[in-house]
């Protein structure tokens, strides 16, 4: 079934919501381009305007070259990513948490807005990393991604790790990384443990994390799946909500009681 915002369906999609007690989200690029933020495989996304821009995130090339690492930086820089505020997507997903029915979130945004937004972090499972911390490839430091960011700024075109001199790059899953197996595990511990799996921004095209849904449904989860987009898991879904994701999920959350 698919709805639009006000529709029977839409409140089929509520009335899930309401009876559910233990919810998993997973969520997608969708949620956060009302946040100005570009999916990247979509009809104007990143990769397919620019398709030399997938080197920049492959992990070969970065290591191997620190002029593909100064061009990272500075489309890191220039993209704005790390200066965008969540919206009412994440704002609802909040909301949701807060009515204690939110079991896990699991995102494959790398863009850290849900911890902008409140998320509680042992609720959340950043299954493609942050963009808004910074890792050394060689000693593993990791910390806050600011003060690497002013380096570039100042004039550090590929500034090295300070305690160690090795290359530092965003706390992210480059191409040619493997995802961490400890979160792989939560996200499909908590699918399978889940009466209701929302999915939401996400075309569930990627894998192994789009395995989610369909861990759920077996588990007899009722799926509920809000993209503007059809998605590959249409068939397994309840109800499936066509609209601005950030005007259907607050829609979906206003009436969960506290």
């Amino acid at each position: 079934m698919r709805a639009m915002a006000g529709t029977p369906e839409l409140d089929r999609a509520a009335a899930l919501l309401r009876d559910a007690q233990r919810v998993t989200v997973l969520t997608g690029a969708g949620i956060s381009t009302d946040s100005g933020i570009p999916d990247f495989r979509g009809p104007d996304g990143v990769w397919t305007r620019d398709p030399e821009a997938e080197k920049l995130a492959t992990i070969d090339h970065y290591l191997a070259d620190a002029t593909t690492r100064a061009r990272a930086w500075e489309r890191r820089l220039s993209s704005g990513i790390l200066d965008r505020a969540p919206n009412a997507g994440h704002d609802a997903l909040v909301a949701l948490e807060r009515t204690g029915r939110l079991r896990c979130l699991i995102t494959q945004n790398v863009d850290g807005l849900h911890r902008r937004a409140g998320t509680d972090p042992d609720l959340l499972v950043e299954i493609h990393g942050n963009v808004r911390e910074v890792h050394c490839v060689r000693c593993h430091e990791r910390g806050p991604i600011e003060p690497t960011v002013e380096r570039v700024r100042s004039g550090e075109a590929d500034p090295p790790c300070l305690a160690c001199g090795g290359v530092l790059k965003p706390a992210v899953v480059f191409f040619g990384e493997g995802l961490d197996p400890t979160d792989l595990d939560r996200a499909f511990a908590a699918a399978g443990e889940c009466d209701l799996f929302l999915a939401v921004g996400t075309t569930l095209t990627v894998s192994p994390i789009n395995g989610t849904v369909r861990e759920a449904h077996r588990a007899g989860a009722a799926i509920v799946i809000v993209n503007l987009e059809a998605t590959a898991a249409d068939h397994l879904a309840d109800v499936v909500v066509r609209d601005s994701i950030s005007e259907a999920l607050p829609s979906l959350v206003a009436g969960l009681a506290e």
